[in-house]
């Protein structure tokens, strides 16, 4: 029998400023909102495009690097899973569902001036790999050397 897969793989631009949380257990949690273009013809025959808009988690230290070093209009990619969720709405109007992208990585796309929100980044980036801060690139002036790296 095949394994279950699950895996979400988008590029998009930050719709907002990210949103920073710390659990009562001391854990941060970063909140995202991308936009994604999907590009189709409309009735006329001309290209357009339509934005989807997906909310995302980054939990741990990666949260903290993107809420450090993040801004709304500038580029990501984000990989992770979907997560789907129900909770009673606090006016008792009944059940709410979401489903939200847990990232395991986010790559910081283009630079922070790329924050207009256009071109969807193609530039070099900065991988960050959960529980690690962003290294090099002039994305990030004050980066450790490579002497500051504990392994």
């Amino acid at each position: 029998m095949a394994a279950n897969i699950n895996r979400v793989v988008l590029v998009g631009n930050l719709t907002r400023d990210p949103e920073m949380k710390h659990l009562p257990s001391g854990t941060a949690l970063c909140s995202l909102r991308i936009a994604v273009n999907t590009r189709r013809k409309d009735e006329s025959g001309q290209w357009t495009d339509k934005p989807n808009y997906f909310d995302v988690s980054v939990w741990g230290a990666q949260g903290e690097s993107c809420a450090q070093y993040l801004a709304k209009g500038r580029p990501v990619a984000i990989d992770g899973r979907l997560e789907w969720r129900e909770w009673e709405a606090t006016d008792g109007s009944g059940k709410r569902q979401a489903v939200e992208i847990v990232a395991d990585n986010v790559q910081f796309l283009g630079s922070r001036g790329d924050g207009d929100g256009g071109g969807g980044g193609g530039g070099g980036g900065s991988f960050v790999p959960a529980g690690a801060a962003p290294q090099g690139g002039a994305d990030f002036p004050s980066s450790p050397t490579d002497d500051d790296i504990p392994f």
